[in-house]
């Protein structure tokens, strides 16, 4: 019987780990409800129209993975802000960004695609109409956002284009965004 310690090292490629990878997507697809997970923010005002986002845990298959983070929020001074943090929309796209970044680097990973850059710029117009109740007419939040991928590695035309359709079908914040969200809203007066 041979004891000998397994010393296969892990496949990386982009940073990612296709084992580890791999068996998640085995694990999940044997058991639905370990790829069941939930995301939990508090967000408290800190004054003026600053904000902070407290991280502490996320649940994955059930089981609560402790995390610490903190995100500050604020405005730009035009908008009654202090301009010390990113305001929430640019913390959207932010958000959005990252997701799909995420689904480049994993999409192409598994294909054994091997990424030299990649970057996605994302833009969108809010008319403050809206938002400042000038015009009920007129939208408060974004209409259209607009975003260019450039993305450079190993791969052909048609294997990143491949890699970008797989994006836009899995990325979790591009579903969020590009669908309505279903938002239930409760209000508590302390």
């Amino acid at each position: 019987m041979d004891v000998s310690p397994d010393t296969t090292a892990p496949t990386i490629v982009n940073g990612i780990n296709l084992h580890g990878l791999f068996a998640l997507i085995d694990d999940v697809k044997r058991d639905p409800a370990k790829g069941k997970t939930n995301w939990h923010v508090i967000t408290t005002w800190q004054g003026q129209t600053r904000s902070r986002a407290e991280v502490e845990s996320y649940e994955l298959g059930g089981e609560k993975v402790p995390r610490q983070f903190s995100i500050d929020i604020d405005e730009p001074r035009e908008l009654g802000g202090s301009n010390n943090f990113a305001n929430p929309q640019e913390h959207l796209i932010a958000a959005l960004n990252a997701c799909m970044t995420v689904g480049y680097v994993a999409q192409c990973a598994v294909r054994g695609i091997t990424l030299e850059s990649l970057s996605i710029e994302t833009d969108g117009d809010i008319d403050l109409r809206g938002f400042l109740g000038i015009d009920p007419a007129v939208p408060p939040g974004y209409e259209k956002l607009s975003y260019t991928v450039r993305i450079n590695g190993s791969g052909t035309k048609e294997q990143f284009a491949e890699v970008h359709e797989a994006v836009m079908a899995t990325s979790p914040n591009f579903n969020n965004l590009s669908r309505a969200v279903a938002l239930e809203a409760v209000l508590i007066v302390e």
